[in-house]
């Protein structure tokens, strides 16, 4: 049943606003080319990792910086566009309406990663149980004890009854559910 009481505000034709669009899992960059051709400005937040599969060279990829996620500026008549767009599942909002972001947020990401590099934040915390994702030392466990410099994790891991401070690749980590 609809509240009759508050009807959503009607967003003008020609108006323009950022909204955050939820993707089919990796299929981020697909829809951006579907919405590109179709006219749709768009922002796709990317970081770079390097990565290794088995027998082969590292190699550089681009990935998004919130998967799943990708951000379309339009006004309330393109909305309608967006949703038909192959890859593209909903805009982010409440139960009765999308939700727009403040274009200071966007421009404040887009100015950010021009000057900087940025990647993904997993939810890590000092004193923290971790275990190792990739590598060599894939599945060792351990506690994060700091952070250092240069995108990088000390963890402490006990081998042989011992322990020893480890350097890893913030991304390799992933959190250990109590």
């Amino acid at each position: 049943m609809k509240n009759l009481s508050s009807p959503p505000p009607v967003q003008e034709q020609g108006h323009r606003k950022w909204f955050a669009a939820v993707t089919t899992p990796q299929h981020e960059k697909s829809a951006l080319r579907h919405l590109d051709f179709s006219g749709i400005e768009t922002f796709l937040p990317t970081y770079q990792l390097c990565r290794t599969w088995k027998n082969r060279p590292k190699v550089r990829v681009e990935l998004p910086l919130f998967p799943t996620y990708l951000f379309v500026h339009i006004d309330h008549a393109e909305r309608s566009k967006v949703l038909r767009t192959p890859g593209v599942r909903q805009l982010v909002g409440n139960s009765r309406e999308p939700v727009s972001l403040a274009d200071r947020e966007i421009e404040f990401l887009r100015m950010t990663l021009r000057e900087q590099r940025a990647e993904p934040y997993a939810g890590l915390v000092e004193g923290q149980r971790v275990r190792i994702k990739s590598g060599s030392m894939r599945g060792v466990e351990g506690l994060l004890i700091r952070k250092s410099s240069d995108w990088r994790f000390i963890l402490t891991v006990q081998l042989i009854h011992r322990y020893v401070a480890v350097e890893v690749d913030a991304s390799s980590l992933e959190p250990i559910a109590h």
